[in-house]
């Protein structure tokens, strides 16, 4: 499939031939469901903590005698029904994090990659680089593009300046090749790949 290339201007720099086998696959949304629930996953502390009846700061002694008082009976004031007593199966430290196969997350980042070409919303860039830091003209330029929420993914390195000069943009969001992900393409309406970005992905993404 063919796409024009870009440039920053807006105007119309020539074409490029997009593999079908990482830009033309059917859009299945059980797979990016399974790759972002990954991803998340992953990024979940699970530093959460409750203390339970063997945790809290209390006497293990019997509160009162077993028979005659009228009570319930009890064995010890670390019971949950007890003002600062253990909490029952409350959270604990873990890790929520779970396997999935490189094959798998390769075809959920191929079918993340279709889904936003065939939704006509994937730019080719010739590239993201800017002579200066400039955040001005870098936002003139991405309004002549109309682009307001968007993920930029460059080749193996980001130009410094265009970094720099997208960082007060609400709604920029720049990556190097190696560091592109489901989550972040999906969540953003734009996906601006560079040349080299597209070269990067296509050696990352061919078995």
């Amino acid at each position: 499939m063919k796409q024009d290339i870009l440039n920053l201007s807006n105007k119309n720099v020539g074409t490029i031939e997009l593999d079908e086998s990482i830009f033309g696959l059917e859009v299945r949304a059980d797979i990016l469901h399974r790759v972002v629930l990954w991803q998340l996953a992953r990024r979940q502390a699970g530093t959460h903590l409750t203390k339970g009846r063997s945790d809290v700061a209390l006497t293990p002694a019997k509160p009162f005698k077993q028979k005659g008082s009228g009570n319930a009976r009890q064995g010890s004031r670390k019971g949950a029904q007890f003002r600062k007593g253990g909490v029952v199966f409350g959270p604990v430290v873990r890790s929520y994090e779970h396997d999935l196969t490189k094959k798998f997350r390769k075809l959920g980042l191929k079918t993340a990659l279709s889904a936003k070409a065939q939704e006509g919303n994937l730019i080719i860039l010739d590239e993201a680089k800017l002579s200066a830091p400039k955040t001005k003209d870098l936002q003139s330029k991405l309004n002549v593009l109309g682009l307001k929420n968007c993920l930029v993914i460059d080749g193996k390195g980001v130009d410094e300046n265009f970094a720099l000069a997208s960082r007060n943009i609400e709604g920029i969001d720049i990556l190097p090749a190696i560091g592109a992900n489901v989550y972040d393409i999906l969540r953003k309406d734009k996906l601006v790949l560079t040349k080299e970005a597209v070269d990067c992905l296509k050696e990352r993404l061919t078995w």
